[in-house]
């Protein structure tokens, strides 16, 4: 099972895509500033995670979030979150 994570920068409330097997691991090691995209970004939050079979098709839930259309998504789901 793979995983796409949507992250929540606490200090700039900016978001981070990724996909990986473990979300919880993946998450600690974005916080302990292992991951060079979001160290100057941390603590972290888990925002979103959605589950599925392969890694191919992980990769291309991440692609699409990071498109112009899913961070339109994104931005939609963060002030539903927030009003």
């Amino acid at each position: 099972m793979y995983f796409v994570y949507i992250l929540l920068s606490k200090k700039d409330k900016r978001t981070y895509a990724g996909y990986t097997k473990n979300v919880y691991l993946r998450l600690r090691e974005h916080n302990a500033g292992r991951v060079s995209a979001t160290k100057h970004r941390i603590p972290l939050e888990v925002f979103l995670t959605e589950r599925f079979k392969t890694a191919q098709s992980a990769k291309n839930r991440e692609l699409w979030w990071k498109s112009s259309t899913g961070r339109k998504k994104l931005k939609e789901l963060f002030a539903r979150q927030n009003t």
